[in-house]
């Protein structure tokens, strides 16, 4: 069974559904780095190509996806604002 959220869902006004959907998120975005990555290097390699653009490619996806991790745990405010 999928999990389920106990209420229904406002990522505006839910503090903890709003942590859990950046991290979802954040899941999703590693897991279309890992696959595309891999598949590209696997073809790269198997065909002994000279794709000088799978660096650059690897390099600034990884770049990008590791300021994902830094927002969503260091600069996203998850605090209750309202207060």
């Amino acid at each position: 069974m999928p999990p389920r959220w106990p209420r229904e869902p406002d990522r505006e006004n839910d503090l903890k559904y709003r942590k859990l959907d950046d991290r979802m998120n954040f899941a999703v975005h590693v897991a279309l780095f890992t696959a595309v990555n891999s598949g590209a290097w696997f073809f790269h390699n198997l065909q002994h190509a000279q794709w000088s653009w799978i660096t650059w490619m690897t390099g600034i996806w990884g770049i990008i996806l590791f300021a994902h991790f830094i927002y969503i745990s260091a600069i996203a405010n998850y605090t209750n604002a309202k207060n």
